[in-house]
């Protein structure tokens, strides 16, 4: 090769992306990134049959010892459980984004990543993708056993796969908020850790469980308003039936609102200590 070659080589090779390039190449190394999560989450098989019990006992102990005790609930209280149980479970599942970004830190992967010519958002972006692949298949199973326990769509199956969609939104948004946990963190035992204050009181004290208008005044307008409610009132909307387009609306601008303000936190965090 002549040194003139090798100049233009050099020239094309550093010459500034277009729009176009620039997101074709994060999208790329989201799915190399994404693909490297899923197939480390396939090698261990135990930790997602273990991450699936928890969501699993909740059915049972809610189905079976709570739910003849529970009162203000009209019609079948299955079926008003199993949407926040759906909510509930993506919520939790969501916390190995928290814990899967320290790790890697830990371990140094982050840096092994530094070192490849490959989108910086790409890795934050990927760590979310897998996570919400993963969450797909944990509202799968816990369908399955909802419709195994008594549960019924109400509505049709459209709105019911528009219950589903506006989950895994949810749980996407969700991811982000955890990544940014474990990338301040950097400790994968502090960011599961770190992730239980928030989770608890917000599905909880929600409208997941029981009706909010059964608790205490002062809890009712925390619970009336934060985003766990909004999403679980939205998918009970779409499976149980229903004023249907507010709780939508309003779940749809939760999840949006939470990615637009959590994704470019969570990017600009990684990009910072990368």
């Amino acid at each position: 090769m002549t040194t003139t070659s090798l100049r233009v080589d050099v020239a094309t090779a550093m010459a500034p992306m277009t729009r176009r390039e620039r997101v074709r190449w994060l999208f790329a190394d989201t799915f190399t990134i994404a693909w490297r999560f899923l197939a480390a989450m396939v090698r261990m098989p135990d930790s997602i049959a273990f991450s699936a019990i928890q969501p699993m006992l909740l059915v049972l102990l809610f189905r079976y010892v709570f739910g003849g005790a529970i009162a203000g609930v009209h019609g079948s209280y299955v079926n008003y459980l199993m949407p926040g149980i759906f909510v509930q479970t993506v919520a939790f599942g969501a916390i190995i984004s928290a814990v899967g970004m320290a790790e890697d830190l830990q371990k140094g992967v982050i840096e092994r990543f530094r070192a490849l010519p490959m989108a910086r958002a790409a890795v934050v972006t990927g760590r979310t993708m897998s996570d919400l692949t993963r969450n797909v298949f944990s509202v799968i199973l816990m369908t399955a056993l909802g419709f195994a326990v008594g549960f019924r769509v109400e509505t049709n199956a459209f709105a019911f796969l528009a219950g589903f969609g506006l989950l895994l939104l949810f749980s996407w948004s969700l991811s982000w908020g955890f990544a940014l946990i474990g990338l301040l963190v950097r400790n994968p035992e502090t960011a599961q850790l770190a992730t239980i204050p928030i989770l608890l009181p917000f599905t909880f004290a929600s409208s997941a469980f029981v009706p909010v208008g059964t608790m205490p005044g002062w809890l009712q307008a925390f619970a009336n308003n934060q985003p766990v409610s909004q999403i679980v009132n939205g998918c009970r909307a779409l499976m149980n039936g229903g004023p249907t387009e507010t709780h939508v609306l309003i779940a749809l601008a939760w999840s949006l609102g939470l990615v637009a303000v959590l994704a470019p936190l969570a990017v600009r965090r990684y990009t910072r200590i990368a």
